[in-house]
């Protein structure tokens, strides 16, 4: 297969060369697109449908040992589901420079590779490296004309070259009425060549995987699968989270205690009734002590009060991960910490529209029995802050990035000034404070439209030493010069944070 090295950053980008060079001697580096030019622009799989949106990179995922990183993307976007395919990139000098690469997971992907996943689209990466340097990727594989669909893993050891391709679950013939959604994967940070990959699996009328995942959805139950070979093999998936009829999981993800060994695996849990008028969302979880083989019943955190995040002045719709939560562990300790956004008109029962979304932060001392909840964290209040990721560093230090729109005026009907921001806490959680711009203001209406201007359901978030590294999706204007240019938008990184 063939990489390709960074490319020169357009002018347009509000970057310059020479803010990327001095990037190692500032306290705060610059951040620098480490998503380019699409490996898949030749591609005219998956067609049938939808608005293909080319060169738009959508939800990173990053993991980060030491000063080797790697992170994947969903790389050019369609309206109705999924991408061309997954693309990616790693460093070796803690995010400073990045140099790129597919993956395995979609047909738009067989030039580079001997065997892909022979599928249309794919969506929803994930990536963990191990303790023994392996990288493990999964991703949702999906057709857009037959609906057939699953969850497909590789593994790299540089990220850059990706073996073991293996289907972890396939549906195939069914007409999409099981499906897929929101995977990801874990690398067991104690044992070498173990890893564990989660998913929920809708029974639904038939629909698009990635497409509407909650509508008129019977039942979600969350599937765990484990490799034990470093991703040579996977087990047969097993629910771990069951649901009765007319509920579901979604944004399922693992987290290991170091200590212990146990298993948590966090998700948003959609109990009855389950209505467009009253979703009821709860972030929750299921725990596993023996290495996967036996599960706790559910455990619900605290609800959720997710609306949905919308312009402000113009009621536009933001796709964010509204209900879904973000999920982190101190490797030294064992607490647990889990974030998500909801709004305050909600919970006053106001069902008018919404613009005070906060952070919510829930975090557990004693393995999950019981928890301590905070809100807001983010500093600025009173327009909507959204998809939050929590991640915690050396020395337990905390860290939770997020978007807001404080910069909006209130006469600004043609533009949504977002910016990215990260906040810290110095005591497990109880404070945040010092809060860092990481990124912006760029303009959110000039994002790739999927059910909403999307960046993604969800950002990234490593922890490197010393400090965090933000990976995340940001357009490439402050106006709406590049909506309809051929870079509307790419996925960054911020290394030094």
């Amino acid at each position: 297969m063939g990489v390709w090295k960074l490319r020169r950053v357009p002018p347009a980008i509000a970057l310059a060369i020479g803010a990327i060079l001095i990037a190692s001697t500032s306290a705060f580096a610059a951040p620098v697109a480490i998503s380019g030019p699409s490996p898949y622009s030749a591609c005219t799989a998956g067609a049938e449908s939808g608005t293909l949106f080319p060169n738009a990179e959508v939800e990173p995922q990053v993991s980060v040992a030491g000063s080797f990183a790697v992170a994947a993307w969903q790389q050019d976007r369609w309206s109705d589901g999924g991408s061309h395919g997954i693309a990616g990139a790693a460093s070796t000098d803690g995010g400073a420079t990045w140099t790129r690469a597919p993956l395995p997971f979609s047909v738009c992907a067989q030039p580079y590779f001997g065997a892909v996943a022979p599928y249309e689209r794919a969506s929803d990466p994930w990536v963990s490296i191990g303790p023994d340097g392996t990288v493990y990727a999964n991703a949702l594989v999906f057709n857009d004309g037959n609906l057939d669909n699953g969850v497909y893993a590789a593994t790299s050891h540089d990220g850059l070259h990706w073996n073991n391709l293996r289907a972890v679950v396939e549906y195939v013939g069914n007409g999409g009425k099981f499906s897929t959604d929101k995977n990801a994967i874990t690398a067991d940070p104690i044992h070498a060549g173990v890893a564990y990959s989660v998913w929920d699996t809708l029974i639904s009328p038939d629909h698009n995987p990635d497409n509407f995942p909650h509508a008129a959805a019977y039942t979600g139950e969350a599937y765990f699968s484990k490799t034990t070979d470093g991703g040579r093999s996977w087990s047969t998936p097993k629910v771990i989270f069951s649901n009765a009829n007319r509920t579901q999981t979604i944004g399922n993800v693992i987290v290991v205690d170091s200590q212990t060994g146990a298993l948590y695996d966090f998700a948003s849990w959609i109990v009855k009734p389950n209505s467009s008028s009253n979703t009821q969302y709860f972030a929750a979880f299921v725990k596993s002590t023996d290495g996967g083989t036996t599960w706790s019943a559910p455990k619900a955190i605290a609800r959720m009060f997710a609306m949905g995040v919308g312009d402000p002045n113009t009621g536009a719709p933001l796709r964010t991960e509204d209900g879904i939560p973000s999920a982190a562990i101190d490797p030294a300790t064992g607490q647990l910490y889990v974030a998500w956004q909801e709004s305050s008109t909600f919970k006053r029962g106001n069902n008018k529209f919404r613009s005070d979304d906060t952070i919510t932060l829930a975090t557990s001392t004693d393995g999950g029995a019981s928890w301590t909840l905070k809100s807001p964290v983010n500093t600025f209040t009173g327009l909507p802050a959204f998809i939050p990721t929590v991640q915690v560093g050396t020395g337990g230090r905390v860290a939770i990035s997020y978007y807001d729109v404080r910069n909006l005026a209130a006469d600004n009907k043609s533009t949504l000034p977002a910016d990215l921001w990260i906040t810290y806490s110095n005591d497990h959680g109880a404070t945040f404070g010092g809060e860092r711009h990481v990124a912006g203001p760029f303009n959110y209406l000039a994002a790739a439209f999927a059910l909403g201007f999307f960046l993604g359901d969800y950002q990234a978030l490593g922890a490197e030493s010393g400090g965090f590294l933000p990976v995340f999706g940001m357009t490439n204007c402050n106006d709406a010069s590049c909506a309809n240019n051929t870079n509307r938008q790419d996925i960054y990184a911020a290394p030094g944070f």
